[in-house]
This record gives structure tokens, sequence and C-alpha cells, in this order.
């Protein structure tokens, strides 16, 4: 007599789980429309913002209207792209038409832009149904979040941990199942580090992949870009098709083909701890790309990093502020105790002491150049810190060694200063807490960057996927990484 095999019935993942290249093949094949995709993420929404605090501004009506607009494309078979009718969160520091952009601040919560910045237009015009603006610290400059505007904003993973920052809400919207794609910036990490602590994937385009207009005054001149975080490569790739400039455009069809690389593997910037299960997570990454055929060689940073961390940011990024605020008179008794010091330090550099932060700069593109002379990519954890409870704008201690407010930002900040594009990669998980990995390439190598992550993920889909935990008692966490 013949065993009987009972397979178990295959479920379609709730609308709110689906990715970008889900939702087409959905909208596709007529299985879900849009309009009840934006219902799903609005239900999905009403109950996680109040445990992880991610949207600083819905607008639901405007994205009916979007959607309603998108599913009448998609009967007639006629999408504008692949993002038609995706549910998108802009972070609250990039303009959308009519919507208030309150930059974390006071300073700012009335600002009402008048047009989208340039990478939101082309989002709109590609059909993207725009869901809101998601929550940033104030004026984009910590590494967690929490605003005067917004208050504290949360890891899905651990309530009471941070997302990190400056695209805090961003990620924890996205890692509770809120949108399917999310617009952010990174100008020295912001991308990176919080998709790093909430399982998801993030990239910081180079400079001048993702043409920019019309947006806020720049706080970190050429430091800061527009880019993608997602819960899949491929939905980066999508993205970028979509809000790139002409390389990017070329993409949505296929990546490279890509030959093995040699990697630099950073374990240390030196002088600065990272935490031994970010360690073990990123030896464990080493260990997966040689696996993959590429040869991994742990090597020393340049000097130039750690000297660009101690002695340029500091500089760079309070007279930018400084340079921001003079427009506001009565900005120091208006914005945050934390920004209130960082405007004080701008104000009091001198004119040469600057000019000394920009030498460090080109000496860090010099050592850089040098870098990518004897490797193709570096890789590096995303931060050298897990996350650290949400209302705390940094660990104070990191492998048991006392830390400034910037010792779990040490890996990134140099790629925005050499304009070197980076991918942030899922690499498992330390307890319950996800961490990422980074691949950062030479200038012009975004493409590249996006098919190498495309194998990395192919490599994680064999991993069997976690249980999942409790949302503080809200809701269940959805588990993102596999």
């Amino acid at each position: 007599m013949n065993a009987v095999v009972h397979t178990p019935a295959v479920t379609e993942a709730p609308a709110w789980q689906l990715g970008v290249h889900e939702l087409g093949e959905a909208y596709r094949a007529g299985r879900l429309t849009p309009v009840q995709a934006l219902q799903a993420q609005l239900e999905r929404l009403a109950e996680v913002q109040a445990v992880v605090n991610a949207m600083a501004w819905v607008d639901a009506e405007g994205a009916r209207r979007a959607a309603e607009a998108s599913a009448a494309r998609w009967r007639r078979g006629q999408p504008l792209s692949a993002l038609d009718g995706v549910p998108v969160t802009v972070k609250d520091n990039i303009p959308v038409a009519g919507l208030p952009c309150r930059w974390g601040s006071r300073l700012y919560q009335d600002h009402v832009p008048e047009r989208d910045e340039s990478p939101v237009a082309r989002l709109r015009a590609a059909g993207a149904v725009i869901l809101g603006k998601t929550a940033v610290p104030e004026f984009t400059l910590q590494g967690y979040t929490d605003s005067p505007v917004t208050g504290v904003t949360r890891n899905p993973w651990d309530p009471l941990l941070t997302p990190g920052g400056s695209s805090g809400g961003a990620v924890a919207a996205l890692a509770a199942g809120v949108g399917a794609l999310a617009l952010a910036t990174d100008g020295g990490g912001s991308i990176r580090r919080p998709a790093g602590h909430t399982g998801l994937y993030g990239f910081k385009p180079g400079w001048d992949t993702v043409p920019r207009a019309h947006g806020l005054p720049e706080v970190l001149p050429r430091m800061e870009v527009i880019g993608p975080i997602a819960r899949s490569v491929r939905d980066l790739q999508l993205a970028m098709g979509v809000i790139g400039g002409a390389r990017a455009g070329a993409w949505p069809d296929g990546l490279p083909a890509v030959s093995p690389q040699r990697i630099a593997c950073w374990r240390h910037i030196v002088g600065s701890p990272v935490d031994p299960g970010v360690l073990a997570a990123l030896d464990a990454a080493a260990a997966r790309w040689r696996a993959l055929g590429h040869t991994v060689d742990v090597v020393d940073a340049p000097l130039a990093v750690q000297a660009f961390n101690q002695h340029a940011w500091p500089v760079i990024s309070t007279t930018g502020l400084a340079r921001v605020l003079r427009e506001h008179p009565d900005a120091a008794g208006r914005v945050g105790p934390a920004l209130a010091e960082m405007l004080a330090r701008g104000l009091a550099w001198r004119a040469t002491e600057l000019c000394d932060a920009q030498a460090v700069v080109r000496q860090l593109r010099r050592a850089m150049a040098d870098v990518f002379r004897a490797h193709d990519l570096v890789l590096s954890p995303c931060s050298a810190a897990l996350p650290w409870p949400a209302a705390e704008s940094h660990p104070p201690r990191i492998a048991d060694q006392p830390v400034d407010g910037r010792g779990h930002a040490v890996f990134t900040a140099f790629a925005n200063a050499t304009g070197l594009p980076a991918l942030a990669l899922p690499a498992g998980r330390v307890g319950r807490l996800p961490v990422g990995v980074q691949l950062v390439g030479p200038p012009g190598s975004d493409a590249t960057l996006l098919a190498l992550g495309q194998s990395w993920e192919r490599a994680v889909a064999t991993v069997a996927p976690a249980g999942p935990g409790a949302l503080g008692s809200a809701s269940p966490i959805w588990p993102i990484w596999p």
C-alpha cells in the first residue's frame, strides 16, 4: 500500500507583506488591485503605528486617489512602470508636494512644499502610490530617530530599541509591513545602518546616479544622496530603474554578469570597538562570499577613514547645520538640546578648520583609490553596534569600551565623503536582532553591487525562516530576513 503524502496548502501572503515585484505579479494576474493593496497597508499601519511610531504623516486620501488611478491602468493593461500601484513611503526630509515636510524640527513645523523633489516626481510619474512621510531625527543629523515633532521611533524587532537613524522611520515602517518600498537619504550611513538594524536591503547610490532638484537646503553638501530601502535586491533594482539617471534606467531588465571579485574585509576601523556579535556576523558573511567564489582578504582599513571620522565629520556636519540655520536667528532656542549644541559647535569653527577638514576628505579619496587598486570591493559591518535603547542617541559603550556619539557609525560616512556606492545586506541575527553588512564599490559600480546583492539573496534564500515573535503586545513581528 502506498503511503499518502499530505502537502500543505500554499497560502498567499497577506497583501501588506508583498514586495514590489510580488505586487506587480499580483496586479498583472488580477489576484489583487492597487486599491486592495493600499487598504491592506492602511490596516497594517493602524496595527503597528502606535508601537513603532514610524510615520510622520499619512496621506490616506491622496494615496487612495493614486491607487484608483493605478487600478484603472492595470485594468487597461497599461501600467506606467514596475512601480505602478506600489505603496511607497518617503522620508520626511524629501519634499512631497502638498504634504508637510517638517524635517523633524519645529522650525519646519509649517513647511508644505509646492513641488516634489525630483526622485519623488519620478516615482509619481511611474504610478507609485505615496503613502506618506516617515519619521526622522531633527535635521537628520543623528543615528537614532527621535524628534520634537514626532517623538521616538522604535524597532519592530524589539520596540524597546532603536531602528537607528536617520532613516529610522523608513526602516521601521517597512520592517513592520508598511509600504513595499521606502525612499530615503544617506548622508553618513543613514540608509545602511538602519537597514542593518531591521533586516532590510538598502542602497546608497554613487554620486549623481540619482539626480536631485527642488530639495531642502543641504546640511551635508555633496555627501547626501537619495536611495531606496526594500525587502529584496530585486526591488532595489526596480526602484533604481525609476529614480535613477541614465545609468540606473538601464537596470530594470537585468544586471551585469559579475566575475569573481577581490573583496577587502574591514573588521575594525583603527581605535574603534565593534560588538562581538557584529564581528561574528561579518565573519560569517565573509565565509559566504568565499563560498560564492569570491576572494575575501581581511585587511586594515586606511588610517584616513578614522581621520575623517574624528577630524572632518564633526566640522563638516556642524558647519553645514549652521549654514542651514543662519536663516533662522532664533534657531538655538527652538531646536532640541542636541541640535543646539551642534549649532554652537558649527558657529565656533574657524574657516581654516573647515579647510583642514576638506584636506582630510581629499586624503581619504586618495586612500580609497589605493584600496580599489588592490581590491574590487570593501566588506564591513553596517554598524559597529547592535540596536540600543530607543530614546538614547547612541550606545555609550561598545564591546565594553566607552564610545562617543559616532562610535556606532564608524564604518559608513567614508563612502559619502568619497561618493562611493554601497549596498546594505541582511547578515543574520544576534539573538533576535538583525545584523547588516555592507559592500562598498568604486565609482560607477552601482549595478555591479546590485548584481552581487542578488547572488547574496539567492544564497540566503535556502536558510529556514525564524519563527515569529511579538511586536510589543499589539501585533506579531513579521520576520523579514529568512
